[in-house]
């Protein structure tokens, strides 16, 4: 495995050891980059408040060792499968709100969401010829709107 791998589980395992959490974390290569494994008594803990801390901590992680990653490349963690659940609900909620616009012709805004989450809906609805995705705002306000393409003038 890369050393720079390594590096990053120790670094959280550390983190994990200094707080005193029953967390382990166990990297691991994927095609995006490294995942994070992350199990332990505490795992719930990570999961709280939409995975805050989770974010929290792949965002560390992510600032103090992306650059040893290839181009494109980056780290993420999970814990209990929370991102794939996630993952799963964002579409689930990108094909709803893609409904929700084609049944009224009113745009739909999501709430507040990361980069990632947002890259999640952006995706799912970008083979969708009739509808548009914008991320709106700034910081940690920035959101997602969904709406039907206006129509070429011809």
């Amino acid at each position: 495995m890369k050393q720079v791998f390594d590096d990053a589980q120790d670094f959280l395992n550390a983190v994990f050891d200094g707080a005193k959490f029953d967390l382990r974390a166990t990297a691991s290569e994927f095609e995006g980059g490294c995942m994070l494994d992350i199990e332990g008594s505490d795992a719930p803990l990570l999961r709280a408040e939409g995975g805050e801390l989770l974010d929290a901590l792949e965002h560390l992680v992510n600032q103090s060792f992306g650059r040893g990653l290839a181009h494109g490349q980056r780290f993420v963690c999970d814990v209990d499968s929370f991102r794939a659940m996630r993952e799963a609900e964002l579409r689930a909620m990108a094909r709803h709100a893609a409904e929700r616009v084609r049944a009224s012709g009113v745009a739909f805004t999501f709430g507040p969401m990361n980069a990632n989450e947002r890259r999640v809906i952006h995706l799912t609805l970008a083979a969708e010829v009739d509808l548009a995705t914008e991320s709106i705002g700034e910081g940690n306000a920035r959101r997602l709107k969904v709406s039907l393409k206006k129509a070429p003038k011809h």
